[in-house]
């Protein structure tokens, strides 16, 4: 039997990146995609993802458009990339999407999607987790059909990325958007794998990657995902920060979780100011698994292999 996967992402460059090396994966069964609202403008990202399902002939996975918006809002040229991306040469011509308007919500999607699997299910979270929340408060028992959450999220023993206002730099953007719904879903003692700064700080998108990716241009992933990448370079200012590869990162566990050092650890989240969204260790915590390190070689081998295909 496939292993049965169900996506949220928040439409940013790595998260539609990580929804097409899913796709890519032998062995696995996407059985759907919702969407948050938090590092993009949920139409132009709602297309962005039905466009890459398109593409790879998936149309029929059903999407989930996320109404629920955060705390902490992204900062608004972040969320904006969408736009270019639907642009893409590969993408621009591709068949009308649907009306974002006529998807169902986001935590109806993972209702009905953990309702009628006959399997446990693993669920991939590479933004916020308020959609899984939603679900979960409104449907507790769902809690026994998943296998597992894979959730880029958090940073224990390194600095944050969050460099705003009333903030001490403490958190990572994806638990900053929505503190409350992080400190519940950790609270919810979940088999909850954290892929943390901690350890995508070892995986930036580099220039030598880069470079050996395009030397792949004639196959098609190669030359998308290579566009994609580029788009990166200028998105968050090289001098202010340093764009990794966080969501590929998380995604590539699901393929590759020999290679990972994990740890379980007792954790928490704070939930207000000046440390929002911090998730921190606490023996007094909740449990959960935290990825501390991976071999960057290795990993950059899968993904340039993985999009030759």
């Amino acid at each position: 039997m496939p292993k049965l996967i169900l996506m949220d992402h928040d439409g940013a460059i790595d998260d539609l990146l990580s929804q097409l090396l899913v796709l890519t994966m032998p062995d696995t069964e996407l059985i759907g995609i919702t969407v948050t609202p938090a590092d993009c403008y949920i139409e132009p990202a709602l297309e962005s993802t039905y466009k890459l399902l398109q593409l790879m002939g998936k149309e029929s996975v059903p999407l989930g458009r996320g109404d629920y918006y955060g705390i902490n809002a992204f900062p608004n040229e972040w969320r904006a990339r969408p736009e270019i991306i639907n642009a893409l040469p590969m993408l621009i011509n591709l068949p009308k999407s649907p009306d974002p308007y006529t998807y169902l919500s986001a935590p109806d999607l993972i209702i009905d999607r953990l309702s009628s699997a006959t399997e446990t299910v693993t669920i991939l979270m590479t933004g916020p987790c308020s959609n899984l929340v939603l679900a979960l408060e409104e449907v507790p028992e769902l809690k026994d059909k998943i296998k597992e959450i894979v959730w880029m999220a958090g940073a224990f023993r390194v600095h944050g990325n969050v460099q705003t206002f009333q903030h001490d730099g403490t958190a990572e953007w994806n638990v900053f958007w929505d503190p409350i719904s992080s400190q519940k879903l950790v609270s919810y003692e979940l088999p909850l794998t954290l892929i943390p700064l901690d350890v995508t700080n070892h995986v930036p998108v580099t220039r030598k990657f880069l470079s050996t990716l395009a030397t792949q241009i004639d196959y098609k992933l190669s030359n998308l995902t290579g566009q994609l990448w580029a788009l990166t370079l200028d998105t968050i200012p090289s001098y202010h920060y340093t764009y990794f590869m966080w969501d590929i990162l998380a995604t590539s566990y699901l393929a590759l979780p020999e290679k990972f050092t994990t740890e379980i650890v007792k954790a928490n989240v704070s939930t207000r100011p000046p440390n929002a969204g911090q998730t921190y260790l606490d023996d007094n915590g909740y449990t959960v698994k935290i990825a501390t390190d991976v071999n960057p070689a290795h990993f950059y081998e899968y993904i340039l292999t993985h999009f030759k295909r």
